[in-house]
């Protein structure tokens, strides 16, 4: 018995073997997203406060003064009037910034830079102004009954000045008048009326009254000048009033005892 293999019939083709089948690699799955922790914002530096412009920094006293000296040298070359004079006074001394008084003095030629830095001076000094309308001459006593009188700008002023109120109002303001004399004594009577007087800021003021059912107020000042004038008030008021005081950022510019000490 022939144990060999079979032969291949050459007449027959050839059958390829079976391939094993093989199990296919498993790839990695991808990664789920992920969502990211929430993250705490780091603390911000404050930004720093942007410099303040000159024009609102707050000015001084001093401040206030310098200007009010420009706009009283204004009004004695002639360059402002009364009323434009009495006007930028009072909004010098209220204002509160550099931006404020700076429109005070811009439209005249003493103007110098308003910073709260020194500024150098002018190269060359302001030509003199007009020179200001004589000062007119008044008689020495005002009376006001069931009316008022009023006495102000530039007038001649004596030694003696007597004031009449009844049932009326007088006036009397020696911002800008021109004082003849180093004493000016002004006498009041008030009845059922009042009388008020307005004096500059670098003279004396003295005195007092006697008020019956009103009242007499004098608020009285020395000047730091041992030569400006000296103005005392006395008199009585009944049933009626009388003021006096000086009045802030006007000041006297010429008078004859100091025109006459300083020849």
């Amino acid at each position: 018995m022939d144990n060999s293999p079979p032969q291949d019939d050459p007449g027959q083709p050839s059958v390829p073997a079976p391939v094993p089948l093989t199990k296919p690699e498993s790839r990695p799955e991808p990664p789920l997203p992920q969502t990211p922790a929430p993250q705490t914002p780091a603390p911000q530096t404050p930004a720093p406060h942007a410099p303040v412009a000159e024009a609102d920094l707050r000015v001084s006293d001093a401040d206030r003064e310098r200007v009010a000296e420009l706009l009283r040298d204004a009004y004695a070359e002639g360059r402002l009037d009364a009323e434009e004079h009495a006007e930028r006074i009072e909004a010098a001394y209220r204002a509160k910034t550099f931006g404020e008084l700076a429109p005070l003095t811009r439209d005249l030629p003493t103007h110098r830079p308003l910073s709260f830095e020194k500024q150098a001076a002018p190269a060359s000094a302001p030509r003199p102004g007009p020179r200001l309308p004589p000062a007119r001459h008044e008689a020495p006593s005002m009376v006001a009954i069931f009316g008022g009188a009023s006495r102000k700008g530039r007038w001649r002023v004596g030694s003696h000045l007597r004031a009449f109120a009844a049932f009326g109002g007088v006036e009397i303001d020696l911002t800008d008048a021109v004082f003849e004399s180093p004493e000016v004594e002004i006498e009041v009577t008030a009845l059922f009326g009042g009388v008020d007087i307005r004096v500059p800021e670098n003279v004396s003021l003295h005195g007092g009254g006697v008020g019956i059912f009103g009242g007499f107020d004098v608020k009285e000042q020395t000047a730091a000048d041992p030569y400006a004038p000296v103005v005392r008030v006395k008199g009585v008021a009944v049933f009626g009033g009388c003021e006096a005081k000086p009045r802030r950022g006007k000041k006297i510019t010429e008078w004859v005892r100091k025109q006459l000490g300083s020849e």
